[in-house]
């Protein structure tokens, strides 16, 4: 069966009811509370008539909702992942309340509206789709709606793949930070997310030696770490490493970019030109492009003193490195001390490894014809993550995850400075392209 216009429209508009009211659940991580917001989408799929339907508590109050439609088993499942915890928010700096999922101007806004409860609903709206119309699957499809993804997927993928993982256990799964139109060199790209960088936090220590604060010395505690800092500046110093996730998105996006940029973009693919390529990059994309090659590594926070006038013996400061597929702490922390010196001490305090996968699948084939179908200036361009996700966890069962939310931001609207920022909010439009484009995928690969 398919659906007409009108009936596409009315999908999109349910899309964009579903996510204004789980918007509209605080969710804010921590400490989490999702479970009032699972138990919304559990009473939805209810009353239509999805009777697999689990939510596990891993915790008080922290719940997680997996739901499956059966296929015919004759291939194994695909799962749509989402998480239902968000970053808080300051509402003094936002336009419209937060957790209100206000619906003005043509956007959805508030916290969680790209991060990723869109998805969630998205989501939502397929396997309702997929269950009116009884769709002949050969795959299970599984929704997965968990908690805790913002702090340490200890309540949500994590618990789920370690405790229940015969409820998420699938051959593929497609989950966030892809598929959203990204203009490059007036090209309409659609990042894919095939890889993501690895987590490393650094705890940076330096010594000196205490005293009155009256009588300055030049063996201060405070003077030697920001020194440091300041070495370490913005991270340009980070060497470059080219994975293969990295070259083949470089390669891709060149081969559809005017010769200018084409030919800065091949000059990334060699390590001794790919500093001076990147400085003839407009700052943004040199800045995103730099943490597709290099460890990165960003100070976040900063310690020292216990009294104004108290020179301390320590201080220290917290950074946030991401590591590339393959690339371990200790590579990092050499790294840094090439740049830094040996005046600091640097000590790993929370680590998790990147994950990178294959491109050459019959899904992410799916996902590029799907995308050029809905949008023939569709430039689709295999793409790795900065930040981490549920991917990693999933990927401990065998399953190979793409980041892939379908969607289209206006004008100037940038993903990243959306996500966790003020004023977050994702275009209707966007929500009734991305559910149809996700729907596609879905009954493709499927059935």
């Amino acid at each position: 069966m398919h659906l007409d216009e009108r009936q596409w429209a009315q999908v999109g508009d349910q899309v964009v009811e579903h996510l204004s009211r789980l918007i509209r659940f605080d969710t804010s991580n921590p400490p989490g509370n999702e479970t009032p917001a699972a138990l919304y989408l559990k009473q939805i799929l209810e009353r239509e008539g999805v009777e697999e339907l689990q939510l596990l508590e891993s915790a008080p109050r922290r719940g997680n909702l997996v739901a499956r439609l059966r296929g015919d088993g004759s291939k194994r499942p695909l799962l749509l992942s989402t998480h239902l915890d968000v970053v808080p928010a300051e509402p003094e700096h936002w336009t419209h309340p937060p957790f209100s999922g206000t619906v003005a101007d043509g956007m959805v806004w508030g916290r969680g509206a790209l991060d990723m409860k869109h998805m969630a609903a998205m989501s939502l709206g397929v396997v309702l789709l997929a269950r009116r119309l009884q769709l002949p699957l050969k795959r299970d499809i599984i929704f997965a709606a968990v908690a805790d993804e913002e702090m340490a997927f200890d309540y949500g993928s994590r618990w789920l793949v370690e405790n229940h993982p015969d409820l998420v256990r699938a051959e593929y799964g497609l989950s966030e930070m892809g598929g959203m139109l990204t203009p490059i060199a007036g090209r309409r790209c659609y990042p894919i997310q095939v890889a993501e960088k690895g987590v490393c936090w650094l705890r940076m220590r330096t010594s000196g030696q205490p005293g009155h604060g009256s009588t300055p010395h030049g063996d201060n505690a405070v003077v030697h770490l920001a020194r440091a800092l300041a070495r370490l500046g913005d991270g340009r110093g980070m060497p470059i490493h080219l994975t293969r996730v990295a070259a083949g998105c470089l390669r891709t996006l060149a081969a559809g970019l005017p010769p200018r940029e084409r030919l800065l973009l091949h000059g990334l693919l060699n390590r001794r030109l790919a500093p001076l390529a990147l400085r003839g990059l407009p700052p943004e994309q040199r800045n995103d492009l730099r943490a597709l090659l290099c460890n990165t590594v960003t100070p976040t926070r900063l310690q020292a003193g216990v009294k104004t006038n108290v020179i301390p013996s320590q201080a220290e400061a917290e950074l946030d490195c991401r590591l590339l597929p393959g690339q371990m702490p200790e590579d990092a922390i050499r790294e840094i001390r090439a740049i830094v010196g040996t005046v600091v001490d640097l000590d790993p305090l929370k680590v998790s490894p990147g994950v990178e996968f294959e491109s050459n699948t019959e899904l992410y084939d799916v996902v590029r014809r799907t995308l050029v179908a809905h949008d023939p200036a569709a430039l689709p361009v295999p793409y790795m993550a900065t930040a981490a996700t549920d991917a990693r966890q999933y990927a401990r069962l065998g399953t190979t995850v793409y980041g892939f939310t379908p969607g289209q931001l206006e004008g100037d609207m940038q993903m990243m400075r959306l996500i966790h920022g003020h004023d977050e909010r994702i275009p209707v439009a966007s929500l009734h392209f991305g559910v149809r484009v996700l729907y596609d995928v879905v009954k493709e690969f499927c059935c």
